[in-house]
Parts: structure tokens; C-alpha cells; sequence
């Protein structure tokens, strides 16, 4: 096994409380069920060929767009048109900084591990999550799927992870943490040792087991 030289750190769910508690407060707030969401994505996906949040993360398509399809497309489902603007607020307002991932992170840093921070994201959302962490002290690479035009889990966005980090770094000299299966999967099949993250302390574990028996 390769020595790990850098680690590779998701950001909704690994570095913050749960992304599903965003969407659940969503439905609380508004009283549009997450299913009738869900559904609404489906149909735009159908009539347009591609997925919307596929789109948004990858910067295809703006949030105003993206929101304005939604609206329409939830219209015959709820019998009205709702207002959607207000998604992202009350999307952030639901989720914390994960205190004991993000100390994890800075301590791995000052062991001398290179940082990136990969994460599909959205490109009108970036000032609300960078204000929630310290990511420029922790990460020197963040690559956001919103401004790269690519997300996970398919590989470009992870060869583009690598070719950032640069100095000769390979999969095999990577250690990678999502709390999504899939993307934990494709970073597996590059040739990183990834950690399906499900709570903070079963992660640090596997990290830290990862860590000594690859150094």
C-alpha cells in the first residue's frame, strides 16, 4: 500500500450536520413535501433530458433558472405556484458546521497532509458554505463541482482533484471521506482508500486506521 500524502474531504454532510436536515426544514417551512420535490425534479429531468440539480451543480444551469422550473413544475402538483427563493436561506439555516469533522481536518493538516476539499456544489451558493468553515486555512485545493462544469461521482472531476494537488500525487497517495456511497465508490475504483462517512465518530476511526496501516 502507498503511503497517504493528501486527503480529499467532501463538504455537505462530512464537514456539516446532515444535508437531509436542510431539505426537511424546506418542507417544514414551506409545507412542500420533500417526495413532491423529488417528483418535480423527475418530470423537469424527463422534459429536458438532463437531471436539474445535475445541471445546477455543475453551473448548466443558474439557481434563478433552476427555481423557476421547479415553481412551474410543482404548480399542478400543489395546486398553486410557490415561491421558491427563499430555498437556499432556509437550506443553510438548517444545517451547523460538524466541529469535530472540520478539527479533524485542520489537525491532518498540521500533520503535514496535503488538503482538497471536493464538493458538488451550487456556483450562487459558494459565499453561504465558505462562511460556515475555515476553508482556506484547512484546504489548499477546493474544487467546487458549480465552477468546474463537472461533479461527482463521475471521474473527471476526481483526475481533476488529482491533477490540482499536483507534486506527483496519485490516487493511491489519497485518502478520500464522502457520506455518499457512490462517490465513495468511483474514488475506490481511481485506486483511493475512501471512508463512507455516516457519523463522525465511526469516521475518525476509519481515518485514522487508514492512515497508519497505509503510513
Amino acid at each position: 500500500m502507498s503511503p497517504i500524502k493528501a486527503v480529499i474531504s467532501d463538504f455537505g454532510g462530512v464537514l456539516t450536520t446532515p444535508l437531509m436536515n436542510g431539505f426537511a426544514s424546506f418542507q417544514d417551512r414551506t409545507g412542500i413535501p420533500a417526495g413532491a420535490l423529488g417528483t418535480a425534479m423527475q418530470s423537469i429531468a424527463e422534459a429536458d433530458g438532463a437531471h436539474p440539480l445535475y445541471e445546477l451543480e455543475t453551473g448548466r444551469l443558474t439557481e434563478a433558472d433552476f427555481l423557476a422550473k421547479l415553481e412551474t413544475a410543482l404548480e399542478p402538483e400543489l395546486g398553486h405556484r410557490p415561491e421558491m427563493h427563499r430555498f437556499a436561506e432556509i437550506y443553510f439555516d438548517a444545517l451547523q458546521p460538524n466541529e469535530t469533522m472540520i478539527e479533524l481536518m485542520r489537525d491532518l493538516r498540521d500533520r503535514g497532509y496535503r488538503m482538497a476539499l471536493l464538493t458538488n456544489n451550487i456556483r450562487e451558493w459558494e459565499p453561504l458554505w465558505r462562511s460556515m468553515l475555515p476553508v482556506d486555512e484547512i484546504f489548499e485545493i477546493v474544487v467546487d463541482s458549480g465552477f468546474v462544469g463537472l461533479r461527482k461521482p463521475d471521474r473527471p472531476i476526481y483526475e481533476l482533484t488529482l491533477e490540482r494537488l499536483g507534486d506527483g500525487i496519485a490516487a493511491a497517495d489519497c485518502l478520500f471521506v464522502d457520506d455518499v456511497e457512490v462517490n465513495v465508490d468511483a474514488a475506490r475504483e481511481l485506486g483511493m482508500t475512501a471512508i463512507h462517512f455516516r457519523d463522525s465518530e465511526q469516521a475518525i476511526r476509519e481515518v485514522e486506521q487508514a492512515l497508519s496501516a497505509a503510513n
